[in-house]
């Protein structure tokens, strides 16, 4: 990226390297839903055109893994944002997004799709915050129920929609 802050931080497509490196970082970020060793290894390996890793010297600092969904060619669902504690408040996330869209894998993409419960304030400020600078709406409703799809184990999933929006304003902002 071009228009970062002096901050050293270095933006990168993952390697399959980098999956145990994610899956300490999301174990160490409560209360992130933990995945398998394995299960990250696919999202830095066969997702990793949808993928960001960000770099801080040797420490993974953050990543975002997301994907085109196959039915949707022109939505990106963000599976996990994830930002280790010292490098949180910077604006890192959004900035790993805007690194997202920016990508090849990225270049039809209109809309943006995640999910997130009720209370995880921090996701809910991120992703209003870059439906305002890429000059369109978020729309929300409940996805996945408690009751009905956790079994009561895990708060409702609201799916957030964001957009349309223009590529290049994607890439601009």
């Amino acid at each position: 990226m071009t228009d970062t802050p002096d901050d050293n931080l270095d933006f990168r497509r993952p390697t399959a390297d980098v999956g145990y490196l994610l899956n300490k970082l999301v174990e160490a970020s409560p209360p992130l839903d933990p995945n398998s060793i394995y299960c990250n290894l696919l999202q830095c390996s066969h997702f990793a055109d949808t993928a960001v890793a960000v770099f801080d010297g040797d420490s993974l600092v953050g990543f975002v893994s997301g994907y085109v969904i196959p039915n949707k060619p022109d939505t990106l669902f963000v599976w996990q944002v994830v930002i280790a504690e010292a490098a949180r408040g910077k604006g890192l996330a959004k900035r790993m997004l805007k690194e997202l869209l920016s990508r090849e894998a990225c270049a039809e993409v209109r809309y943006i799709e995640t999910t997130i419960t009720p209370d995880n304030e921090a996701s809910w400020a991120l992703f209003r915050s870059l439906a305002r600078d890429l000059d369109t709406t978020l729309d929300s409703e409940v996805f996945f129920e408690s009751e009905t799809h956790f079994g009561g184990e895990h708060d409702a999933e609201h799916l957030l929609v964001i957009g349309p929006f223009h590529s290049e304003r994607a890439t601009t902002v």
